[in-house]
């Protein structure tokens, strides 16, 4: 049997959970149909996604097609668990990319393309709902092709030879080949479809069971198992919790074999291998490479977590951009966090943070619904019944000049000096760290305890404590005494480096407040279209020109900063009596449209900020003493390595 792991992902409401049902039924694993509008779904086994009708945990099942084992990864459609879905790309063999005939293309689909270009991730798409009334199939695959790849190719096709020609046009060698030969192999399509050259559309309607037949096969015949070197790896994906409070860490094996009792890290070994099937499963003696599988009660894994030969995976592209605050209303708050910091175990993108100082839990998440279901699972899981505040924007800071960064911590009986080159990074890097030091200047292991402590910390930037985004630091210089150094000196150096060099770019108008916005797309009346536009410029949008439909409605799509539109959706369900769309996709961190006005709200004080200072330590007579940062440079023991000339060329 041919081993696939292969993830369905779409678009909330393109009729994802309905084509898994579909291929599970055709296949013969299921003996009857469910919906999602039923409430009797197969994958969709949560109380709340029965009550909800949508998907929101990935959730698997296996079936069996001819030489074909296939397990599915049904994904969360809804944008505000975009993050429940990107930590399952890194398992996949293959994607299912669902799209409604009815709708197209749509700003989310895009954003998943995104993430499985991202992953590299070899994809087939399923265009749904083929039954919807004035479906143009040959326009849908105009749009696939210019919108998300030239390789978007009709496989259902009766004209074998045309295909074969359309296949062979993705790649200049295998055109020569081809034209050569007039012959295409299975082995050669396969592979172009591996390296993301080509992807396999199938045109269907899933409620009705068309074309599902056809996909199946297609799986069969255009797939290719993934070689396995002998090395025992694995990638956990997923922490999940049963409802007796069962803690699973699911895991896909990618190399050797895994049996019960092996030790996986630390103390930490399978007690027991599940092999799930919806809510059910079986449990195994071994789990060879290609399968996944769900271990119960291990304490210290998480998602993302790379095992035995594996390393970890990427930091997720998908980041929330609201911070709520919770209202424990007559709830003890520390019961509250418990159930929430259990909530965090399973989507790690919560953040959730606890201020003992102010007795406040704050929550980071994507949307309005995802907060509505965070609420709903607190009571229905917790009994817990509680509320939020109105939120507030997920707000980064960067720069946008270079600088030299000098941190000194010199108590009695301690020395450490650390100088930092910061400069600005492309936007979406986030953070990154590097060395260029001689070892004659700084010693390996004093190199390494700097870069170590660079990427232990969240830094904040200066002008409203914002985390720090889209920065490259790299070790340039450095001092330490033979007789007083220790570790923790160049951790506290390397920290207030860092800062004593944004202060420096504060001063000079070097530091840059960022704000998330939002990929939007509005359907209005015609006769409202004047409306809309003026309310997204007033929002500090912009917009392209407004497409005018036959059927007398306006789409209007462009970009808005989150804290503008975040409310926008009641606005225009109001002026357009209901018959108004507002989709709204965050579209990454831009530099911020009122940073002023910010900026002077939070009164974010840096200098005061102890657990980030600026300052550094010296040591006169005797004894430490605090220098402020702005005298740091006048008193650093180690001459700077750049000058105001070379830091303008790195800018």
């Amino acid at each position: 049997m041919k081993q696939i792991t292969a993830g369905i992902i779409a678009h909330v409401d393109a009729g994802k959970t309905t084509l898994s049902e579909a291929l599970l039924y055709r296949a013969g694993a299921l003996r009857q149909l469910g919906r999602v509008d039923n409430g009797d779904a197969f994958l969709d086994t949560e109380k709340l996604e029965k009550k909800r009708g949508i998907t929101i945990f990935s959730h698997q099942a296996r079936l069996q097609y001819n030489k074909l084992a296939l397990t599915l990864v049904d994904t969360p459609g809804h944008v505000d668990f975009a993050a429940q879905t990107e930590q399952v790309l890194d398992v996949l063999d293959y994607a299912v990319l669902v799209i409604s005939a009815a709708d197209g293309v749509q700003g989310y689909t895009r954003t998943l393309w995104r993430l499985l270009q991202r992953y590299q991730v070899p994809t087939f798409i399923f265009i749904n709902k083929m039954d919807a009334p004035g479906v143009d199939k040959q326009q849908l695959l105009d749009q696939l092709q210019s919108v998300l790849a030239a390789g978007c190719i009709d496989f259902s096709a009766a004209d074998s030879a045309a295909i074969n020609e359309e296949i062979a046009l993705c790649n200049d060698e295998v055109l020569e080949k081809f034209l050569a030969t007039g012959e295409l192999t299975d082995a050669t399509v396969q592979q172009m479809i591996q390296q993301r050259e080509v992807f396999p559309c199938y045109f269907g309607a899933a409620l009705k069971l068309t074309g599902v037949d056809e996909l199946l096969a297609g799986l069969e015949r255009w797939t290719r198992p993934t070689a396995y070197t002998q090395d025992f790896g694995a990638r956990v994906f997923k922490i999940s919790y049963t409802e007796k409070g069962e803690r699973l860490t699911w895991l896909r094996v990618t190399g050797g074999t895994l049996r019960t009792k092996d030790v996986l890290f630390g103390e930490q070994q399978a007690n027991q291998l599940r092999v799930y099937n919806g809510a059910k499963f079986t449990v195994q003696p071994e789990v060879t490479a290609g399968v996944v599988c769900a271990i119960p009660n291990l304490t210290a894994t998480y998602s993302g977590q790379g095992l035995g030969k594996e390393s970890d995976g990427a930091a997720p592209i998908i980041q929330p951009v609201l911070n709520y605050a919770l209202d424990p209303k007559t709830q003890d708050i520390h019961i509250c966090l418990a159930a929430l910091r259990q909530l965090e175990d399973e989507d790690p993108q919560l953040h959730i943070t606890w201020s003992s100082h102010l007795q406040e839990i704050h929550v980071q998440i994507m949307g309005a619904v995802q907060l509505e279901i965070l609420q709903q699972l607190l009571l229905e899981r917790f009994k817990l019944d509680v509320g939020f505040d109105q939120g507030s924007i997920l707000y980064k800071e960067t720069i946008t000049q270079a600088v030299e960064g000098v941190g000194h911590f010199e108590p009695l009986r301690h020395y450490a000096e650390v100088h930092l080159l910061l400069q600005p990074a492309p936007r979406g890097n986030g953070l990154t760290f590097a060395a260029q030091c001689s070892l004659e200047v700084l010693g390996r292991n004093w190199q390494h305890q700097v870069t170590s402590n660079l990427q232990a910390k969240e830094h904040l930037g200066v002008l409203t404590g914002s985390p720090l985004t889209d920065v490259q630091i790299t070790l340039v210089g450095g001092k330490a005494s033979i007789v007083h150094s220790v570790g923790g000196d160049f951790r506290e150096a390397t920290w207030r480096a860092v800062r004593q060099g944004l202060m420096m770019l504060r001063q000079n108008g070097g530091c840059q407040l960022l704000e998330p916005w939002y990929q939007f797309r509005l359907e209005v009346g015609q006769e409202q279209v004047g409306r809309a536009m003026t309310d997204i410029q007033r929002m500090s949008g912009d917009f392209a020109a407004p497409e005018m439909t036959a059927g007398g409605t306006a789409i209007l799509t462009g970009s808005v900063p989150v804290a503008e539109m975040q409310d926008y959706a009641p606005e225009v369900n109001a002026y357009t009596h209901g018959q108004g769309q507002l989709e709204c996709i965050v579209d990454g961190y831009r530099p911020c449209h009122n940073a002023a006005a910010v900026v002077a709200a939070m009164k974010y004080a840096p200098v005061s900020d102890l657990a980030n200072t600026p300052d550094s330590v010296f040591c006169a007579h005797g004894a430490g003493y605090p220098v402020a940062w702005d005298q740091v440079p006048a008193m650093a023991h180690v001459p700077y390595i750049y000058s105001q000339t070379d830091l303008m060329k790195l800018s």
